[in-house]
């Protein structure tokens, strides 16, 4: 299963804990990160099960789990700009007060308007979510959509492709298998994301790469490496370092 699988199919808990338990191991929402269970990890001369080991790691990579999810893209999200920097006041434990003062805000009682605002948000997120679930009981005719990866930079309808299309796109550029040539660049948004997202799974998931191996790799699936790597790099399924020094796969 796919890490962005994994993340959009967690339940509500496992989201607010950022990691998965399976059978044999725990998998880290935020990153895909990986524990094995009866393993017994090690840092800083302290030694951990694979449980605490990765939410360690959580901790020391990510920070928290509301910092990740806050930072994730406003479409997915749901929030505005301005609700989202509220949620980053409110969860350093500012007061109103302070948080008026802070964003220059004429009086508290705005503060505790918008507050309530957003715990009506809360309400109909619970009352769309029980819906839903109630929903895919009875829905027969569902349509099984492709996942948002969570480093999308840009949601928007290109994401409106099924299963059943996302195997025939591929198919149509891939014609040898998706680990052989591409066939030729996509015209269309819906269909570069699915070649894109097939082309970033021949990256290795947490190791960087020099800018001379990534033209390698792409080399190897088309011509012209450097339209590949711009794109991977705008449709958030890779990411570089500023100087362009090194590059991994998000």
């Amino acid at each position: 299963m796919k890490q962005s699988e994994v993340f959009w199919n967690a339940s509500l808990s496992e989201m607010k804990r950022g990691f998965v338990e399976e059978s044999e191991n725990y998998i880290c929402l935020l990153c895909g990160k990986t524990t094995e269970k009866g393993i017994i990890y090690g840092k800083d001369d302290i030694f951990y099960d694979a449980e605490k080991f990765l939410k360690k790691h959580i901790e020391d990579i990510h920070g928290s789990v509301f910092e990740f999810l806050i930072d994730l893209d406003k479409k997915l999200t749901g929030l505005t700009d301005h609700q989202n920097r509220l949620l980053r006041l409110f969860y350093e434990g500012k007061s109103d007060n302070d948080i008026r003062q802070y964003l220059g805000i004429g009086s508290a009682s705005t503060i505790r308007n918008h507050r309530f605002v957003l715990k009506e948000k809360e309400r109909q997120a619970k009352l769309y979510l029980t819906l839903m679930e109630l929903l895919k009981e009875k829905d027969k005719h569902k349509p099984s959509f492709i996942d948002i990866h969570q480093t999308a930079r840009m949601v928007d309808d290109r994401y409106n492709v099924t299963e059943e299309e996302k195997d025939e796109i591929v198919m149509k550029f891939f014609p040898e298998g998706v680990l052989a040539a591409l066939q030729s660049f996509p015209p269309k948004e819906k269909q570069r994301l699915v070649v894109l997202r097939e082309i970033a799974e021949r990256f290795i998931p947490e190791k960087e790469y020099e800018e001379k191996e990534v033209n390698q790799l792409l080399s190897a699936v088309y011509h012209d490496n450097v339209l590949l790597r711009r794109y991977l790099i705008e449709y958030g399924l890779m990411n570089r370092k500023s100087d362009g020094s090194k590059y991994w796969r998000n």
